[in-house]
């Protein structure tokens, strides 16, 4: 059985991504944590430091750059705790991930659903 190393249009979370983004992983698992949230929307560039991100997964934090922060090593389970810091849901993720609009992407998983 062959092994799938590329999907168009995804980004592949494997052993290295993971340990190329536990940094960045790990604080976003800090966000469970009102302090946690509190303390990085203070000083955002010393909560990054103290987790050691990596330069390009700072500048996709201040660029507020989702799609870096995958490219990054993020895992998107972790990513979405920051994203509700930037107030962004789920489906606004989608949207992002796929090129689409939030609405576009709701309408396309409703789409599937109707298969």
């Amino acid at each position: 059985m062959s092994q799938v190393s590329h999907i168009p249009g995804n980004i592949m979370f494997d052993g290295p991504m993971a340990t190329k983004g536990y940094p960045l992983n790990k604080m976003c698992y800090s966000f469970n944590n009102a302090n946690g949230r509190k303390v990085f929307l203070a000083n955002e560039d010393d909560y990054c430091e103290k987790f050691g991100l990596s330069v390009e997964q700072k500048q996709a934090v201040k660029n507020r750059d989702v799609i870096a922060m995958l490219e990054a090593g993020g895992s998107i389970y972790y990513l979405a705790k920051f994203a509700g810091i930037l107030g962004l849901n789920v489906q606004d993720v989608g949207g992002l991930q796929t090129g689409m609009t939030t609405d576009e992407f709701k309408a396309f998983l409703v789409q599937q659903g109707d298969k």
